[in-house]
């Protein structure tokens, strides 16, 4: 039988990779989509090439989802059993409400992975591709987001933001030490 993770240090639970998340194997990966849900550019056009046509066809039934929040599909052809749906909010200068979405729709998506009992999840860079988001700001607000929730929940027991680039994966490795030595 597995150990129960430890909740006291929840940075040892968050990984970070350099990489494509459309070829993670774990139980979830998170979709940065769109508020229709029905694919797009970046992460969005890369989950749903690499899943293929049914992913499409179930997001059709969803009726799109808000800003600032997730919804949770199969993952189809993906090495993950779910994919969870987040839409972050395009940057505007940070004035409107944007830290409080962004964080949202991590909260959110942790929460469908613990109701649907995934062990791992894999987040990419939400709102930090055509949405404008400073990689910093958004790195802080991320990784923020998923220590608080692993402080206090047992699942997802590992938490991966998986970049796409040397520079992104540079970016968040440097606010996760910042943030990890606080």
């Amino acid at each position: 039988m597995a150990a129960k993770p430890t909740l006291a240090d929840p940075f040892r639970r968050i990984d970070l990779l350099e990489g494509d998340i459309t070829r993670q194997a774990v139980d979830a990966i998170v979709n940065a989509a769109n508020s229709s849900l029905l694919g797009g550019g970046g992460v969005d056009g890369a989950i749903h090439r690499a899943a293929g046509r049914q992913l499409l066809e179930e997001c059709r039934t969803l009726n799109g989802c808000p800003t600032g929040q997730a919804k949770i599909t199969k993952g189809y052809q993906l090495p993950a059993k779910f994919v969870i749906h987040a839409v972050g909010p395009v940057y505007q200068g940070g004035r409107h409400g944007e830290p409080d979405l962004l964080r949202s729709c991590h909260e959110t998506s942790l929460r469908l992975a613990e109701q649907n009992h995934c062990k791992t999840i894999a987040f990419p860079a939400i709102s930090c591709g055509v949405y404008g988001y400073p990689m910093p700001d958004a790195a802080r607000i991320a990784l923020t987001a998923a220590a608080a929730w692993l402080a206090a929940h047992a699942l997802p027991e590992t938490v991966r933001f998986v970049l796409f680039g040397q520079t992104a994966y540079t970016v968040w490795r440097d606010v996760y030490d910042q943030l990890h030595r606080q």
